[in-house]
């Protein structure tokens, strides 16, 4: 306890420079910057993010599917001027399809043409899949690891040690390196447990679904013809469906495009409740959960006569 206090003591000296680069936004900053961009980010994700920036870390974010995670990463890049990188995972997913490829057919056609052989490994032949772009990009990109968890567990493994190093060795060119690593969101929907390995590389995060209040904002400024009244019977609505047993609750994805259906149908003449049974296929992905949330949902069986 004695070395604790101490020790937490020097770290508010004078000694201990401060890891913060000049062009790191503040808290503060991120949170205008994010809003400009649309993304209404908590606490909990500014901090994250911004100690990814500081640490140079990369930012496993995992949460219910549409709850944000993406888009969190095409903000940053929005907000930092930066070129978004996406690397989208799937089963059998392999390193050269995330790297690089030969363009086989035009090398062959200048073999044939007769021009010399030592210019089949020129940059016109390279193809450039999103790891290789992310680390000639550097800093200038915001890289995207989408959806890890659908990747395979190799996969998984040779990601870990790319992130340490940022660099690619292509035999027929050499080594190519970053000077300054992108920034790095990875985003898992966890429908498979990660690597303690992989997480421990990483600044984590988990995005839960959102509190009435924010998603609400999130709704009226994502479909602007809904108005603050009928924003907040919306997220009722929506909060009701996720109480629910269902095969998958909506996302705020989901949420931003049922308050556009619902608005559209009711600008044609709809009732309130009409309108939202009638768009509950742009909430829900099941049908199951569709016949579950019109049984137990009061205001989808009901016709009160309200309207937006």
């Amino acid at each position: 306890m004695v070395w604790l206090a101490a020790s937490m003591a020097s770290w508010g000296g004078d000694q201990i420079a401060s890891p913060i680069a000049d062009d790191v936004p503040s808290l503060e900053q991120l949170r205008e910057g994010l809003l400009r961009q649309r993304y209404f980010a908590d606490d909990g994700i500014l901090t994250a993010v911004y100690l990814a920036l500081v640490l140079g870390r990369p930012l496993l974010v995992e949460g219910e599917p549409g709850v944000g995670k993406t888009e969190l990463a095409r903000s940053l890049a929005g907000l930092l001027g930066r070129e978004l990188v996406r690397l989208q995972c799937y089963e059998g997913l392999d390193a050269a399809q995330a790297l690089y490829e030969w363009d086989y057919p035009r090398q062959l056609l200048h073999v044939r043409a007769g021009d010399q052989v030592g210019d089949l490994y020129a940059d016109e032949f390279l193809l450039e899949r999103p790891l290789l772009r992310a680390v000639r990009s550097g800093d200038r990109a915001v890289l995207l690891i989408d959806e890890v968890d659908r990747s395979d567990s190799e996969f998984e493994a040779f990601l870990l040690e790319f992130l340490d190093a940022f660099q690619i060795t292509i035999p027929e060119r050499g080594t190519v390196r970053a000077d300054k690593p992108p920034l790095v969101i990875i985003t898992s929907n966890r429908t498979r447990e990660l690597h303690d390995a992989f997480k421990r590389r990483c600044m984590y995060h988990w995005i839960p679904f959102p509190e009435p209040e924010r998603e609400r904002e999130i709704i009226r400024a994502h479909a602007p013809g809904v108005d603050e009244a009928a924003a907040k019977a919306l997220v009722e609505a929506v909060l009701a469906v996720r109480s629910l047993r269902l095969v998958k609750r909506p996302g705020t994805a989901e949420t931003i495009d049922w308050a556009r259906g619902v608005s559209a149908l009711v600008q044609q003449g709809h009732a309130w409740p009409d309108a939202l049974r009638r768009s509950l296929g742009l909430l829900l992905k099941d049908q199951d959960d569709v016949e579950t949330a019109v049984a137990e949902i009061q205001v989808l069986r009901t016709a009160p006569g309200s309207r937006l």
